[in-house]
C-alpha cells in the first residue's frame, strides 16, 4: 500500500563521469555543487510536472559492505525498469525507442514550437513510464502534428509505423485504467495486464475456479502474470525466468544474488534467497514464504522493496506492477516514531469500529523512517512518501507488516520551494497560520498513522473473500480511504501528545483537518482537466471522504461553504463533530470491507468520489492559473558510481547527482533495456 504526496540554487557546472560494469560504458552527466552545504533540489519543470533531486543522508556512515548491498539492490531494481513500461501499455517500449532515437539524432531546427512540443511530450512520456498520464490515466495528447512526427522520423532514419504510430494521435486506448461504473473495465483499459479480447467476466470466472491449498492463507492469484485468450481459452503468462519478461528478470536475479552475498544478517539473506527463488519459478507460494521472511527481517541498516506488488493499475485489482525502492534506515526519526508501532493495540482497541471487526491481537507492525537510495518501476519518477507491505491480509494478521516513511523524499518536497497556492485556497489567516506552523508535522503523522495503524487495522468476517474479489474495482480506493480515516480519527486526539509525538495535539489535528478538507474538495482538482471524472484511487478516496463528511455535517454546519469575492472556501466550524463524523465513516468503511459489501462501496464511491462539481472545478482551475509551479512532482535518482581496483573489486561507491532529467532517462534506456519492444 502506498501513500502519494499531495501538492505541496546552488551554482553548478556539469562534468562527465563514466564507470564500466559488465561491458557497459554509460556516460552520466553529473551535477557538482560549488557552494558547500547548499543542495539544489530543483532540476526542471515542464508541462504539469516538476523534477526534483533528493539526497541520501547517512550514506557515509554505511560500511563498504552495506554500500555494496545498496548498489546491488539499486541495480536489480533498474534491471526491471522496462517491465513497468510494458505493463503500462503494449506499445510503450516501441514508442519510447523511436522517440528517443529522434531526440538523440535530430539535427534540424530546435528553436521552433513544434520541437518544444515534441521535447515536452517525450519528457511527459518518460515521467509516466508510458503514453498515459501517471495520475489521471488519460492518454497524453501531443501538441504537434502527425506530419511533424513523420518528418522527424524520416530525418533521423527512425521507424515507427502502424498502430504504434497511430495510437499517439487517435482516440484508441484512451484510458490506461478505466474505473467507470457499468462498463467492461478490463476490456476498456489499455494497461497490458490482459490480452486485448479479455473481459471482466473472463477474469472473474478464471479466478473463481482457483483454489488455495490453505483457504486461510489465500494465494495472490494473478499477481505475477498476464491473462490472455488463445484459441478461445484463457491462459496465464507468468512473469519469471524463462517466462514473460524473463530477460529482465534474469538480470534482476543476477544482482539479487550479489546482494545476497553481502546481506547484513541471516534473516535478510534468507529473504533475498526466497525472492530469487520466486523470480526463478513464479510460484505464488514462494511469494508468500518470501513475504513472511521479509516481514520478519527487521534488523540491519538497509531494506528494500522489489517485485510485482501494488495492484492499482489493474482495474480489477489482481496484477502487481513492478517496482523497486531501496531504503537506508534513519535511526533517529525511526526511534521517535517507533512509539506508534508499540501502541498499535491501543489504537485498535480504542477505534470506533464494531467490536467484531477489531483485531484482538495486532502483531508485528514495524514503522521506520527511511532515506531512499534509488527507485524504479512504479515508484519512479513519481514516488510515494509512505509504503506499508505486504498487502496480503492473512500475512498482516498472522505475521505483521512493515511501514516506512520516505524521509528524504518528504524533505526534498518541503525544501524545493513554495508555490503560493496555500494562501490562495485557505479561508482565513487562522487557517494559514495553523498550516504554516503545524502542517508538516500533521502530514508526517497522517502518513505514519495511515501506514502503521490504518492498513494494519480491522479484520475480515469469517468466510469473506479478499477485497479484490468482493469489492472488485472499488477495492483500492476503499482501502486507501479506510486507512486515511484511521489517521484522521487519531490525528485529533490527546493520545498523540501523551505519547510525546506532538506538543499541541489540538492544533496539529485542526491543521490536519483543514488541509484534508481543502485538498479533498478543492486543491486536488488542479490535477484534472475540466469535465473529467476522478479516476485515481487516492484522489477518489480523498474526495469521497471529504464530500461525505461535508454532506453529513450540513445540519450542524460542521463544514461551511463560503463564497467571498467570487471565490469559494471551506471553513471547519466544529472540529469535534468533524472528528465524530470521521469515526462514523471509518466504522462504515470497515464494515464494508469486513462484510465484502459491494453494493455499499459502489454507492459510497460513485455518490461522493467520482463526479466533480463543474462550477467549483472551473473556479479552481482559473484561480490556479496565477501559479507557475507544476501540480505534480517527481524525482531523478542519485547515481551510485563504484570505484574498482585492478582485480575488478569495488573499493568505494561515490554518490553523485544527475544534472538533467533527460540525461538520466536516456542513460537508463541505453543500459537497462533487456526486453524486446513487444512482449
Amino acid at each position: 500500500m502506498k501513500v502519494k504526496y499531495v501538492l505541496g540554487f546552488a551554482l553548478a557546472f556539469t562534468a562527465f563521469v563514466s564507470c564500466k560494469e559488465d561491458n557497459k560504458e554509460p556516460v552520466v552527466e553529473v551535477l557538482e555543487v560549488q557552494e558547500e552545504n547548499v543542495f539544489d533540489y530543483n532540476v526542471e519543470q515542464f508541462s504539469d510536472i516538476k523534477i526534483l533531486r533528493y539526497q541520501i543522508p547517512g550514506w557515509e556512515n554505511l560500511t563498504l559492505k552495506e554500500q555494496k548491498l545498496v548498489y546491488y539492490l539499486t541495480q536489480a531494481g533498474l534491471a526491471g525498469r522496462d517491465i513497468m513500461w510494458d505493463q503500462n501499455y503494449r506499445y510503450n517500449l516501441k514508442i519510447r525507442t523511436a522517440l528517443e532515437a529522434v531526440y538523440s539524432n535530430y539535427s534540424g531546427d530546435k528553436s521552433n514550437e513544434n520541437w518544444s512540443a515534441f521535447e515536452s511530450y517525450l519528457k511527459r512520456v518518460w515521467f509516466s513510464n508510458g503514453i498515459h498520464h501517471h495520475y489521471s490515466n488519460d492518454k497524453i495528447k501531443p501538441e504537434f502534428s502527425q506530419d511533424y512526427l513523420k518528418t522527424l522520423l524520416s530525418e533521423t532514419n527512425t521507424v515507427l509505423e502502424g498502430e504504434a504510430f497511430d495510437v499517439i494521435f487517435n482516440d484508441k486506448d484512451s484510458k490506461k485504467v478505466n474505473q467507470a461504473k457499468g462498463v467492461d473495465n478490463v476490456l476498456l483499459s489499455a494497461v497490458n495486464f490482459y490480452g486485448p479480447n479479455v473481459t471482466n467476466a473472463d477474469v472473474e470466472t478464471f479466478y473463481k475456479n482457483k483454489k488455495s491449498p490453505d483457504p486461510k492463507k489465500p494465494l495472490s492469484f494473478g499477481l505475477n502474470s498476464k491473462l490472455v485468450k488463445e484459441n478461445g481459452q484463457l491462459k496465464e503468462l507468468v512473469f519469471k525466468s524463462g517466462g514473460l519478461y524473463g530477460a529482465s528478470i534474469d538480470e534482476i536475479i543476477k544482482w539479487l544474488e550479489l546482494a545476497k552475498g553481502v546481506a547484513e544478517n541471516q534473516e535478510q539473506g534468507d529473504a533475498l534467497g526466497l525472492l530469487i527463488a520466486y523470480y526463478k519459478t513464479g510460484d505464488l507460494q514462494t511469494w508468500d514464504d518470501y513475504n513472511v521472511a521479509w516481514t520478519a527481517a527487521t534488523k540491519g541498516n538497509v531494506d528494500y522493496i522489489n517485485s510485482f506488488i501494488e495492484v492499482y493499475n489493474d482495474p480489477l485489482g489482481y496484477r502487481g506492477s513492478y517496482e523497486s525502492i531501496i531504503q537506508i534506515n534513519d535511526f533517529d526519526m525511526s526511534q521517535k516514531m517507533k512509539v506508534l508501532s508499540d501502541n498499535a493495540q491501543w489504537f485498535e482497541d480504542n477505534s470506533p469500529l464494531m467490536e467484531e471487526h477489531k483485531k484482538k491481537n495486532v502483531v508485528g507492525v514495524t514503522y521506520k523512517v527511511v532515506n531512499i537510495a534509488g527507485e524504479s518501476g512504479d515508484a519512479s519518477p513519481s514516488t510515494p512518501i509512505g509504503v506499508n507491505l505486504p498487502n496480503a491480509n492473512w500475512i498482516r494478521a498472522a505475521v505483521g507488516s512493515k511501514s516506512v516513511s520516505l524521509g528524504n523524499v518528504i524533505e526534498a518536497y518541503n525544501n524545493a520551494g513554495s508555490s503560493g497556492r496555500l494562501e490562495e485556497f485557505v479561508n482565513d489567516e487562522e487557517e494559514l497560520q495553523l498550516e504554516e506552523k503545524y502542517g508538516q508535522v500533521a502530514d508526517k503523522l497522517h502518513t505514519a498513522l495511515h501506514e502503521v495503524i490504518g492498513h494494519a487495522s480491522g479484520q475480515l468476517n469469517p468466510g469473506v473473500g479478499e477485497t479484490k474479489e468482493t469489492l472488485k474495482n472499488y477495492a483500492s480506493t476503499l482501502e486507501e480511504g479506510r486507512a486515511d480515516l484511521v489517521g484522521l480519527y487519531y490525528l485529533y486526539n490527546p493520545k498523540l501528545q501523551e505519547l510525546g509525538l506532538v506538543e499541541d495535539w489540538k492544533s496539529v489535528g485542526m491543521a490536519a483537518y483543514d488541509g484534508y478538507i481543502r485538498n479533498g474538495l478543492m486543491s486536488q482538482l488542479i490535477r484534472l482537466n475540466l469535465g473529467d471524472d476522478v479516476e485515481e484511487a487516492h484522489m477518489r478516496n480523498r474526495q469521497w471522504v471529504s464530500a461525505w463528511v461535508f454532506e453529513k455535517g450540513q445540519a450542524d454546519n460542521v463544514i461551511e461553504k463560503i463564497t467571498r469575492d467570487g471565490k469559494t472556501y471551506y471553513n471547519i466550524n466544529d472540529y469535534d463533530k468533524l472528528h465524530d463524523l470521521f469515526g462514523q465513516l471509518l466504522m462504515e468503511t470497515q464494515r464494508i470491507k469486513s462484510e465484502g459489501d459491494y453494493t455499499a462501496v459502489e454507492t459510497l464511491v460513485e455518490t461522493y468520489g467520482v463526479k466533480v462539481d463543474q462550477s467549483i472545478h472551473a473556479e479552481v482551475l482559473e484561480r490556479n492559473k496565477q501559479f507557475t509551479s507544476a501540480p505534480y512532482s517527481g524525482f531523478v535518482n542519485p547515481i551510485l558510481v563504484p570505484e574498482m581496483d585492478e582485480n575488478g573489486e569495488i573499493t568505494a561507491i561515490k554518490v553523485t547527482q544527475p544534472a538533467t532529467f533527460s540525461g538520466q532517462m536516456l542513460d537508463y534506456s541505453a543500459n537497462y533495456n533487456f526486453l524486446p519492444e513487444e512482449n
